[in-house]
């Protein structure tokens, strides 16, 4: 077993929601294994209040967090990302810059609960559910036994943890 702490970076394309979701579960679950962070492509500028609305809710972190550019990861002197993760489709489309150290990838893509239109229940209840989406998959990365698989196995293994229940992936849809 290695004490190395890796470096999980999410990516959605505002850095508002799904992406800060996700960082601050991960802090959370993998505190002292990961850490993790996040940025988006054209990030929004802010944070969703909805997203700290949830976060508080199940009593994950929700200090620190900004909405950043992915560029601030892929300058000399950022951390070197053991994992990088997008979460949203168009993320997931876009020329992402070369990250240092060729981290694994994996597309883990969920609706975007900030693009729900409806009353503020309905609009909290989409945030709950990409929430408890992220949390799963988290869980299940959480369990893998990084150290001691081989890299081609871990590869598949998370992109089938991108496919699970509540993915935007058409294979996963389909399946």
């Amino acid at each position: 077993m290695t004490d190395k702490a890796y470096n999980v970076l999410f990516l959605c394309t505002g850095n508002s929601a799904r992406s800060i979701l996700a960082e601050s579960i991960l802090r959370k679950d993998g505190a002292g294994r990961f850490n993790a962070f996040s940025a988006g492509s054209v990030p929004k500028g802010g944070v969703n209040p909805l997203a700290l609305k949830v976060l508080r809710a199940y009593d994950y972190p929700v200090d620190g967090f900004r909405s950043k550019s992915w560029d601030e990861f892929a300058q000399a002197g950022a951390p070197s990302m053991d994992f990088v993760f997008t979460v949203c489709d168009d993320a997931a489309g876009e020329a992402c810059p070369v990250w240092p150290g060729q981290p694994m990838t994996a597309h883990w893509g969920i609706e975007d609960p900030a693009a729900v239109n409806g009353t503020d229940i309905e609009k909290e209840a989409e945030f709950n559910a990409a929430f408890r989406y992220l949390k799963n998959r988290i869980s299940i990365f959480l369990s893998l036994p990084i150290e001691s698989i081989d890299k081609l196995s871990l590869g598949r293994r998370l992109i089938e943890i991108g496919r699970s229940k509540g993915s935007t992936s058409v294979a996963a849809k389909a399946g």
